[in-house]
């Protein structure tokens, strides 16, 4: 593998925008990484369309699925970004927004297969709409890893390069309440206080986390009530659950849909519910030894195992019971913040380490 042109199309991929909610910048960033992957790869994708967002997929081989290689181009950054966070190399460590999360992966899965000498039973699928929850590439990621003996995740690796072999579920939920206005300096005793409901809801919400359990349960943006003299007829909270496994998941969702108003004439509304499974440990534990046999076989350093708290694709591939390991991507940090960045000597040894990986798989 050549660093001079895996640098190349990093720079390609990180200097074309693509924030997730913008779709010109992501038809723009589509069209980069579709050219990119169809020079290495020497094929053109397939354009999976679903509810007007364009996914890439590259099948490799007519028989049987063996390995799914999976990664998106969607970003948190907003378009502009490359003005305060300009892509650059300086000491051995490239910045950018989105270079490690996850556009150094999708270089490293490329060129990783590019490498291969039979890619046949391997399907390389980017993604985007990821870090919208996969709203659209939900379906598409699980019918892709059904039955495939791996799903490999090029996110970002751990702190230190370490793989992530267990991700914490996640549920979303929004909680709404319906109060009554009234003049805050009149008559305020006939109001029913969106404000004061929500004050009693988020209390209750947050006493539903169990850290023995790893179990968090954050309410977050919190809103409520038009003016200032104003009784608020109306407010909302949102919730960011995670969790460990799926009995805690459940868990959760039966007691948020269970919460009720405290305040006479108030109404409660509890949307939403869990988004990503958690992938446990069991669903790694196989493809993790095989990485470090694959490591010690190339020479490389044993990787190390990490449990985060974020989710990713591989807890819906790891959900439907497919082998999944995932921060198999860039080696760095800083992921969605200003200092994002990647470890320039460690992308060919990553990349080794993916097409190892695949190759063992696809025996």
């Amino acid at each position: 593998m050549d660093l001079t042109t895996l640098l190349g199309d990093i720079e390609a991929m990180v200097t074309c925008e693509s924030p997730s909610t913008d779709p010109a910048a992501l038809a723009r960033s589509t069209e980069v990484v579709a050219a990119i992957g169809e020079r290495r790869l020497g094929a053109a994708p397939e354009r999976v369309v679903v509810a007007d967002r364009v996914h890439l997929r590259w099948r490799f081989g007519s028989g049987p699925r063996r390995v799914l290689v999976l990664g998106h181009h969607d970003t948190v950054w907003p378009l502009g970004s490359l003005a305060s966070h300009p892509y650059g190399i300086s000491d051995g460590v490239l910045r950018g927004p989105g270079c490690v999360d996850m556009k150094a992966g999708l270089a490293l899965a490329m060129h990783a297969i590019a490498g291969l000498t039979d890619r046949a039973g391997t399907t390389l699928l980017i993604t985007c709409d990821e870090e919208l929850g996969s709203p659209t590439s939900r379906d598409l990621v699980e019918s892709e890893a059904a039955g495939c003996a791996a799903a490999l995740v090029l996110e970002a690796a751990a702190g230190g390069g370490a793989l992530k072999t267990e991700r914490k579920g996640v549920s979303r939920y929004r909680v709404r309440v319906h109060g009554r206005a009234a003049h805050a300096g009149l008559e305020p005793e006939r109001g029913v206080s969106a404000t004061i409901e929500l004050a009693h809801q988020v209390l209750a919400v947050a006493a539903l986390a169990d850290p023995a359990r790893g179990t968090t349960v954050t309410p977050t943006l919190l809103a409520a009530g038009t003016s200032e003299n104003t009784v608020p007829a109306a407010g909302e909270v949102a919730v960011d659950v995670r969790v460990r496994d799926t009995g805690e998941q459940q868990r959760i969702d039966a007691a948020m849909h269970a919460l009720r108003p405290v305040l006479p004439g108030a109404v409660l509304e509890v949307l939403g519910g869990p988004n990503r499974p958690p992938m446990e440990a069991s669903a790694s534990a196989s493809l993790f030894a095989r990485a470090v046999r694959v490591a010690a076989g190339l020479g490389l350093p044993e990787p190390a195992a990490a449990a985060v708290g974020g989710g990713s694709d591989g807890n819906f591939t790891a959900g439907i019971g497919t082998p999944t390991l995932d921060g198999l991507g860039a080696v760095g940090g800083g992921a969605h913040a200003d200092d994002e960045h990647v470890l320039v000597s460690e992308l060919l040894p990553r990349a080794a380490l993916v097409a190892g990986l695949i190759a063992d798989r696809l025996r």
